[in-house]
């Protein structure tokens, strides 16, 4: 499971489209996997901090923002990153991926969470 730290509280994340062990569930995409849960509420710039509770932990980790119909990455800094300093609710993807570490063309699993900020 991964949650999102802010201002020492935590918040799951949703589970979407993932494979462990060549057993896939697909799933809608962030924005439609969140339309019955509320945005969190931030304030612009604050530190946002990922927290994966799952070992071993995955050796790719992307996260995705999306607004309106832009998407972008943003970059992590141990597991962290800034909200951004305007207003509006923004989706975010974080993927992950573990790959073996003999194979590099042989993934164990992949997982993708969602969630979202409003920021205030």
């Amino acid at each position: 499971m991964v949650s999102i730290k802010i201002d020492n509280k935590e918040y799951d994340t949703r589970l979407g489209t993932y494979c462990w062990n060549g057993n896939c569930v697909d799933t809608v995409g962030p924005v439609e996997l969140l339309n019955d849960k509320a945005p969190v509420q931030v304030q612009a710039n604050e530190q946002i901090k990922l927290n994966m509770k799952y070992t071993p932990k995955p050796n790719e980790t992307y996260l995705s923002q999306m607004k309106n119909v832009g998407e972008k990455e943003i970059k992590l800094k141990h597991n962290q990153f800034k909200a951004p300093d305007k207003k509006g609710t923004y989706f975010y993807v974080y993927s992950v991926r573990w790959l073996d570490e003999e194979n590099e063309n042989l993934s164990h699993g992949d997982a993708f969470y969602a969630f979202a900020i409003e920021v205030q």
